[in-house]
């Protein structure tokens, strides 16, 4: 049993599928007193995007994924949300292991082209983390 679980959460068409089976599997790997936080990850908007979007836009962004993600962890024991800034695999492995995480719960997707190129956020949390990994399909 683990007793500091990270669940990545991508809010994409998925997310009710493996975003919540993550949040299941967190639990029932849980130790008793387990806390599970809820991530998610905001990546930069290049810059040549910014311009064509309100200039309150990533605040209003960041604002509605807080509020969902504190709405899901509000039914985990021990559960907290955090939305932080950064690329998603490299900022899941630094907060995993800044916060001594134990497990990491992530969702993965049949690979495709682009990801024999570039490589999956999966992927590189698999390969680089340094703690156990599990893996949803």
């Amino acid at each position: 049993m683990y007793k500091n679980i990270l669940v990545p959460i991508a809010f994409d068409d998925t997310k009710d599928v493996k975003g919540h089976k993550g949040i299941e599997i967190a639990q029932a790997l849980a130790a008793d007193g387990a806390r599970v936080t809820l991530l998610h990850v905001v990546e930069q908007i290049p810059g040549y995007a910014v311009s064509y979007l309100p200039a309150d836009y990533t605040a209003q962004v960041r604002k509605a994924l807080d509020s969902e993600l504190q709405d899901l962890a509000a039914e985990v024991p021990g559960g907290t949300g955090l939305v932080v800034e950064g690329h998603s695999g490299r900022t899941i492995l630094d907060w995993a292991e800044a916060n001594d995480v134990d497990l990491i719960v992530v969702a993965s997707h049949q690979p495709g082209m682009q990801d024999l190129l570039l490589g999956s956020t999966a992927a590189k949390v698999v390969r680089h983390a340094h703690c156990a990994v599990h893996v949803i399909r």
